[in-house]
């Protein structure tokens, strides 16, 4: 445990700031399994649209330097390719 004031002030930030940057993980992930679970479905309309809700919440995640920018670029092409995938698989 810390013994000074400014290190106990730092760990109580660092608690923090480790629960906001779970949370915003946790999140991302849960986006990301709405848009698998639309592209399995059949529902490509769903999964765009999804797949938005994720695009921006990574590239937040990314802003705030939780999430490394590359991740976010990632998770965003995976998912982008993913669903182009799906929608040219439905369209024949």
């Amino acid at each position: 445990m810390p013994h000074s004031a400014s290190a106990k002030k730092r760990h109580r930030q660092n608690l923090r700031n480790r629960e906001r940057n779970r949370s915003a993980k946790s999140e991302i992930k849960t986006h990301v399994r709405k848009v698998l679970q639309s592209i399995s479905s059949g529902d490509v309309a769903g999964a765009t649209e999804q797949l938005r809700t994720v695009a921006k919440k990574a590239d937040q995640a990314a802003a705030k330097k939780t999430i490394h920018r590359n991740r976010a670029a990632r998770i965003k092409s995976r998912l982008s390719a993913r669903v182009k995938a799906a929608a040219a698989k439905a369209s024949r």
